[in-house]
């Protein structure tokens, strides 16, 4: 069941996050639109999505409606432009602020007056991104977790000036989507990233210090803690980079020493070993 008034889903950003919504989005109804500078990752997009809905379809999970809708009713795109006629976009780009800052002001000249413009940002201010809009009460977060389509959860973040009636929609909007949303207040990191990217910041500092290496630490936090995944396995899944940004924005937005990014950290990031996406982290992967 789609939500009234919102038929169109433009999702800009065509990475792991990216693709991942666009899937859920057409997957649950919703004419979809993704869209990338990079034709490239657009491509890319399109066969990883062909291999999540085939397998969810395989299993069960999904219906052939669904599966073909996700296999032939995604539409493309590597101009913004494309998001024009949409009635919600989920910006999904790089975890950068001032590139998100950009997309926002161009989707606000370039959108209806009454689009809703979402940002899956893991840890940038809603109110900071919103105001580089002049509909700051149409800006929200919603924040899905990875891989999208299997995860529950969605944070929902209100900006300063995110009014009521934007937050019951993607409220609605993800309910529709097969997700749980839970509402976040606008600080640094929100809940997820504010409780996570410090552990495995300091999962880190084990390792740079010696207390034990990455297989120690990772076994200790599944065995001993009950973990699905050691921090640093899950921090080279989630990419090395996308952990020092949000540690950086933890420190900047909040001032405390304990949020400083471990030196190990940003030698990895510097050296472009930045986890599975670019084949090795803490541990080596296979193309």
């Amino acid at each position: 069941m789609t939500v009234p008034g919102i038929e169109h889903v433009a999702v800009v950003g065509a990475g792991t996050m990216g693709n991942g919504i666009a899937q859920v989005c057409a997957t649950s109804g919703y004419r979809t639109t993704l869209i990338d500078v990079n034709a490239e990752a657009i491509e890319r997009a399109k066969k990883t999505i062909a291999q999540s809905v085939t397998k969810l379809h395989s299993k069960g999970k999904i219906s052939d409606e669904a599966r073909d809708h996700a296999l032939k009713g995604i539409q493309t795109s590597t101009d913004l432009s494309a998001a024009a006629d949409a009635d919600l976009v989920i910006e999904a780009a790089t975890e950068n602020k001032a590139l998100k800052l950009q997309i926002f002001a161009d989707l606000d000249r370039l959108c209806h007056a009454n689009t809703i413009l979402a940002t899956n940002t893991s840890s940038i201010s809603i109110t900071e991104i919103a105001a580089a809009t002049k509909r700051p009460q149409h800006v929200i977060g919603a924040h899905f977790m990875n891989p999208v389509p299997l995860m529950a959860l969605v944070e929902i973040i209100r900006g300063y000036n995110t009014n009521h009636a934007t937050l019951s929609t993607i409220l609605e909007f993800t309910q529709s989507l097969g997700k749980t949303p839970v509402e976040a207040a606008d600080y640094p990191g929100f809940i997820s990233n504010r409780i996570l990217c410090p552990m495995i910041n300091e999962a880190i500092y084990c390792v740079m210090e010696g207390v034990g290496t990455p297989e120690a630490v990772d076994t200790v936090m599944r065995l001993g803690m009950n973990h699905p995944m050691g921090p640093l396995t899950l921090a080279d899944f989630v990419g090395l980079d996308v952990v020092l940004a949000v540690m950086d924005v933890l420190y900047e937005g909040l001032g405390d020493p304990k949020y400083r990014a471990c030196p190990l950290l940003r030698k990895m990031v510097a050296a472009g070993h930045l986890g599975k996406k670019s084949g090795r982290g803490f541990y080596v992967y296979n193309e």
